[in-house]
């Protein structure tokens, strides 16, 4: 009885030693990892330590690599969506001369047929023309007053000259610096790729920009129309593939029935879109201001009536005189 009761206090006493060296161990492991923690983060404070870092300055440092992607990935959202309006133009002509216009020659008048011919083929030039344009005409760009910047620093005379922090160059009123293009724009509205342009809205291009935007509109719109009958029949087939026993269609019709649906429901869904955005260009235009000055004009407007003070925009002239300012035609000031 006595031996068993040695071997237990035994083993016991044996069992409390090592658990009292386990928590040295773990005590000396904590300690040793505190420590190389602190190394460490001394060793990353004295290289990289800034008195005037703050939250803001680490998190866009962090985020840095990711601006880094979208300003180089976004270049080539732009040319990836000129190719899919390309294509998708291209799809909706070639599903109206194919399925619309037979229809049109067999059941309208001669005046009508010679009305639609004209219209549609005029309809699509000018979606083309100001297209093509809108993306090949440079919107402006402020490097060409680089001279008077010489000449003003030849002076001593830099008071009235607005310099771009970014391009480090002349910026004359209205122009703000594209962070896509990387450079600094004439009467910057946008860079579109909404529009599916690959380029910047600004002074030279920004009747092309919006006469694309109407005529695309109009062109949809006629097609919505037009096709409306061809629509409700096409659908009411489609309707019908489902039926027991379900009818006999050709390959050629099924394609002529989807083909259809597709150019209505694309043509009118984008008549809806692009014309709303046709509305509030021109509701800018006749405000005379872009979509970048709608919002700086609203701040000062705001900060103006906590003075009680009015803002008026020094680059309106009256509703008129800003879309002759617009189509290029002289105002007389």
């Amino acid at each position: 009885m006595r031996s068993r009761q040695r071997m237990f206090t035994a083993v016991m006493r044996l069992l409390l030693k090592c658990l009292r060296l386990g928590r040295r161990r773990r005590f000396k492991l904590v300690r040793q990892a505190e420590q190389l923690w602190q190394y460490g983060h001394l060793c990353l404070r004295s290289l990289l330590y800034n008195s005037f870092t703050n939250g803001d300055v680490v998190l866009d440092s962090l985020f840095e690599p990711v601006y880094w992607l979208v300003d180089h990935v976004t270049r080539w959202f732009g040319v990836v969506f000129v190719a899919l309006v390309i294509g998708l133009t291209s799809s909706i002509v070639a599903i109206v001369y194919i399925c619309l216009l037979p229809l049109i020659l067999q059941t309208y008048t001669p005046a009508w047929i010679c009305w639609h011919l004209a219209y549609g083929h005029w309809n699509l030039i000018m979606i083309v023309f100001h297209y093509y344009m809108a993306i090949t005409t440079s919107p402006g760009q402020a490097w060409v007053y680089k001279p008077l910047l010489t000449c003003a620093q030849a002076k001593d005379d830099l008071t009235g000259v607005s310099i771009c922090r970014k391009c480090i160059a002349p910026k004359p009123a209205r122009t703000h610096h594209c962070s896509i293009c990387n450079r600094c724009v004439l009467k910057m509205d946008h860079h579109c790729q909404a529009a599916w342009l690959n380029n910047c809205v600004g002074h030279y291009n920004h009747r092309y920009f919006f006469s694309f935007c109407l005529f695309m509109t109009m062109g949809c719109i006629y097609c919505s129309l037009s096709g409306w009958g061809m629509f409700q029949d096409a659908y009411t087939a489609i309707e019908t593939y489902y039926q027991t026993p379900p009818p006999t269609f050709s390959f050629r019709q099924r394609a002529f029935h989807k083909s259809v649906v597709y150019l209505w429901v694309l043509c009118s869904s984008v008549a809806l879109a692009l014309g709303a955005l046709t509305l509030w260009h021109a509701t800018l235009i006749t405000r005379g201001e872009t979509s970048i000055e709608r919002h700086i004009n609203k701040k000062e407007r705001q900060r103006l009536q906590k003075k009680g003070k009015v803002f008026r925009n020094p680059y309106s002239y009256g509703g008129w005189d800003n879309w002759k300012v617009f189509l290029g035609v002289d105002v007389p000031r």
